[in-house]
C-alpha cells in the first residue's frame, strides 16, 4: 500500500480501525495487506483469544491502528469468539476503548450469509464503512452488484476491496480518510440487536439483495464441478487419504538438502569452536550443551516449514471445510461434532491453537470432549523426535518404486494418534452421556489459488515461533541440562561415564526402574524430563546427554549413528509410540486449564494420556521383542 514515511508528527492518539466480518471474509488477508509487518499478536486479558493489532499510514497521511477481531456471524453471541468481539465493538473490554471506526468485511460472493451481521452493526449507530472484498472473484462469477445502490441501502459508505492483491485496499484508505473528520458516536448500545427478530433481519437481507445484486444466468461454477468430485462419497476420502498421504512423504523428501545444510553448519560450528577455546567448562557449556542440544533441534526446521506449507496452501485454497464435510459422519460415529474437525486439524500444527479453535463449537460437551483429544493430534514439535529416530532406525528406501518407507512410517505415526483420539472420543461419549447429532452447518468458500503473501507470512510466522523457543525455553533448558550432567563430577577410579555420576545421571537411573519394562535406558529417562517442558526439547536433551557420555571421536560424530550403535530396534519404536501418547507439553495442560476454567480436565487429560502412553508403549516393546525386531 502507498504510504508517506515523512507524515506530520501529532501527540494525538492515532484512531483505532476495527476489521470486523464472517468467517471467511478475507478479513485477516485484508489486515495484513494493510499493516504488512507492523503488526503484533497477543491474547485478550484474561483469555486465550487471540488479539492482531498494527498501524499503517494512509496516502493522506494519517496515522492508523487496525484492530483484527475473531471472526463472527452475529453480536448475539454464541461463542467465546462471538463473545470478544461483542464486546470490543461496544468498548466493554477492561483498559481498552471501543473502536473509532468499524470497517466490516464482507465476502462479496456470498452476501446473503454477511449482510445479517452488516444489519446489526448498523442498528448499533456507530461510525461504520462496508468493504465488499473479494470483489474481483465476484465479478469472474458473473455477480453485478450495485455498491451506489447498497450505499444508499444501508446508509453507510461502501467500497470495494480486493486484499490479496497490491493495491486492492486504496479506496479503503481513501475512504477512512474522508470519515477522518466525522465526530465520533455515542458508545454503542448492544440492547438494540435483539429488538429485531433473526427472521425479520434475513427478510430485509433478501431485499437489499434483490435491489442491489444481479445473479449470473449460469450458476454451475467451477467450483461445484471441482466440489462434484471431491465431496464424492467414495472419491472423496481418497482424495484427502492421498493428499495426506502425500504430505508426510514430502516432509523428508524435500527436507533432505537443508537439513543436511543445516547439520553440517552446526557440525561445522562446533568443531571451530572447539578448536578455538581452550579445554574447560566454557567450552563445554557452547559445544556439549549449546551447539549439540539446540543444533539437534535446530536442524528440522525444514520439516515443520514443510508440512505448515502444505496446510497453509490447503487452508487458503478453500480445500479444508470440504475435508471437515467429508469426515463429519466418521466423527460422528465416535461422537464428536462434525466442527470438532476444524480444531482438531489445527491441533496437527500445536495442541495450544487447537484447544482455542474449540471455542467456536456451541455445545458444552462437544467442546470439552474436542479439548481433550486435541493433543492426541500429531503436532508439529513431535515432528523432530519422529525424524530423528526414523532416520535413525528406518532405511532410506522406496518400496513399489514410488513409496518412501520413512514418509510411510511417519504416515504411520500420524495415523495412529487419530484413531487413538477417536477411541479416547468414543469413550468419553460413553462416560459422558450420548450427544444428539446435531447437522454440520459450515460455509464453503470458492476454491481460489493460494496467494503468495499468506503463505510467506504464515511460514514466517511459524519459523519466528520455532526459532523463539529454540532461543529462550530450549536454550534454557539444555544449559541447565548441561549443569546437571556435569555435577557432581566423577569418583577416583570411575569407569562410566562422567555424565553416569552426575544429578541428572542419578535421576535418569532412578527413572529408569519405572521406564524398565517399555525398554528405555537412563539416558533416554534423563531426556524425557525437560521434554515435560516441550517435546522437541527431547532431541536437544539427547544431544547434549549422549556428547557427555560419548568419549573421543564419538563427540565429533551426530546424534544419529550414535543412537542407531546404543538401542535396538524395539527401544525405538517404543519411544515413537511414547511420543504419539504421552502428554509432553505444559503449556498445553495449561491452556486447558484455562479454556475450561478447572484443574480437573488438565489432570484427567495428563492421567489418561500418561496411562495410554505406558500400556500402548509396553505393548509395543513385548511384541518388538517377541518377533524379532
Amino acid at each position: 500500500m502507498s504510504a508517506q514515511a515523512n507524515a506530520a508528527p501529532t501527540t494525538e492518539r492515532p484512531p483505532l480501525i476495527a476489521l470486523l466480518g464472517n468467517p471467511n471474509c478475507g478479513k485477516t488477508a485484508l489486515f495484513n495487506r494493510l499493516t504488512g509487518a507492523r503488526q503484533k499478536v497477543a491474547n485478550y486479558a484474561g483469555v486465550t483469544i487471540e488479539r492482531k493489532e498494527g498501524s499503517f499510514t494512509s496516502p493522506a497521511g494519517r496515522v492508523f491502528r487496525v484492530l483484527d477481531l475473531p471472526g463472527a456471524y452475529s453480536l448475539s453471541a454464541h461463542t467465546p469468539d462471538e463473545a470478544i468481539t461483542r464486546d470490543v465493538v461496544a468498548g466493554r473490554r477492561a483498559g481498552e476503548a471501543a473502536p473509532d471506526t468499524i470497517v466490516c468485511v464482507v465476502n462479496a460472493t456470498n452476501l446473503r450469509l454477511n449482510l445479517r451481521l452488516v444489519l446489526e452493526l448498523r442498528r448499533l449507530q456507530v461510525p461504520m464503512l462496508l468493504a465488499l472484498n473479494m470483489a474481483d472473484v465476484a465479478r469472474k462469477r458473473g455477480l453485478t452488484i450495485d455498491t451506489a445502490r447498497l450505499q444508499q441501502e444501508l446508509g453507510i459508505p461502501v467500497v470495494e476491496t480486493v486484499a490479496v492483491h497490491s493495491g486492492g485496499e486504496q479506496a479503503l484508505l481513501a475512504a477512512l480518510d474522508a470519515m477522518a473528520h466525522r465526530p465520533l458516536a455515542q458508545p454503542a448500545d448492544l440492547a438494540r440487536i435483539d429488538t429485531v427478530p433473526v427472521e425479520e433481519t434475513q427478510k430485509e437481507v433478501r431485499r437489499i439483495l434483490a435491489a442491489c445484486v444481479t445473479e449470473p444466468g449460469e450458476a454451475d461454477t467451477l467450483t461445484e464441478k471441482i466440489d462434484q468430485v471431491v465431496l464424492h462419497p467414495l472419491l472423496g476420502p481418497a482424495i484427502l487419504a492421498l493428499l495426506m498421504f502425500l504430505v508426510f512423504q514430502a516432509v523428508f523428501s524435500w527436507a533432505a538438502a537443508p537439513m543436511d545444510a543445516i547439520k553440517a553448519g552446526v557440525e561445522d560450528l562446533g568443531q571451530w569452536v572447539g578448536t578455538a577455546m581452550a579445554d574447560g567448562p566454557l567450552r563445554s557449556l557452547l559445544v556439549e550443551g549449546i551447539l549439540g542440544g539446540v543444533g539437534a533441534v535446530l536442524v528440522f526446521l525444514p520439516q515443520i516449514l514443510i508440512l505448515f506449507f502444505f496446510i497453509l496452501v490447503l487452508e487458503d485454497c478453500g480445500y479444508l471445510p470440504r475435508a471437515a464435510f467429508l469426515l463429519d459422519r466418521l466423527m460422528g460415529s465416535v461422537g464428536l461434532s462434525g466442527r470438532a474437525f476444524i480444531p482438531l486439524l489445527s491441533s496437527f500444527a500445536c495442541a495450544i491453537p487447537g484447544i482455542m479453535a474449540a471455542r467456536t463449537i456451541q455445545n458444552p460437551r462437544d467442546r470439552l470432549v474436542t479439548i481433550m483429544i486435541a493433543p492426541l493430534m500429531t503436532c508439529s514439535a513431535r515432528l523432530p523426535v519422529y525424524a530423528l529416530i526414523i532416520a535413525a532406525f528406518i532405511p532410506e528406501r522406496e518400496i513399489g518404486g514410488f513409496l518412501n518407507l520413512q514418509g510411510l512410517v511417519l504416515f504411520s505415526l500420524y495415523l495412529a494418534g487419530i484413531l487413538g483420539a477417536m477411541g479416547v472420543a468414543w469413550l468419553f461419549k460413553r462416560t459422558l452421556g450420548a450427544n444428539a447429532q446435531q447437522p454440520l452447518m459450515l460455509e464453503l468458500p470458492a476454491y481460489h489459488l493460494p496467494h503468495l503473501q499468506n503463505l510467506l507470512l504464515g511460514l514466517w510466522e511459524r519459523a519466528k515461533i520455532f526459532l523463539t523457543r529454540v532461543g529462550t525455553i530450549i536454550l534454557s533448558l539444555m544449559v541447565l541440562l548441561w549443569f546437571l550432567s556435569k555435577f557432581p563430577g566423577p569418583p577416583p577410579g570411575a569407569t562410566q561415564p562422567d555424565i553416569y555420576y552426575s544429578l541428572a545421571g542419578m535421576l535418569g537411573r532412578a527413572l529408569e526402574v519405572v521406564f524398565a519394562p517399555i525398554g528405555f535406558n537412563w539416558q533416554i529417562c534423563i531426556a524425557l524430563v525437560p521434554g515435560l517442558a516441550a517435546r522437541e526439547v527431547a532431541v536437544g536433551a539427547l544431544g547434549t546427554v549422549y556428547a557427555l557420555s560419548a568419549t573421543g571421536e564419538e563427540l565429533a560424530t551426530s546424534l544419529q549413528p550414535i543412537i542407531a550403535a546404543s538401542w535396538g530396534l524395539p527401544t525405538a519404536l517404543a519411544l515413537l509410540c511414547w511420543y504419539v501418547f504421552a502428554p509432553q507439553c505444559m503449556s498445553t495442560l495449561s491452556v486447558v486449564r484455562r479454556e475450561t476454567n478447572s484443574l480437573r480436565y488438565p489432570l484427567l487429560m495428563a492421567g489418561y494420556m500418561f496411562a495410554l502412553a505406558y500400556v500402548s508403549t509396553f505393548l509395543t516393546y513385548r511384541l518388538a521383542l517377541y518377533f524379532g525386531a
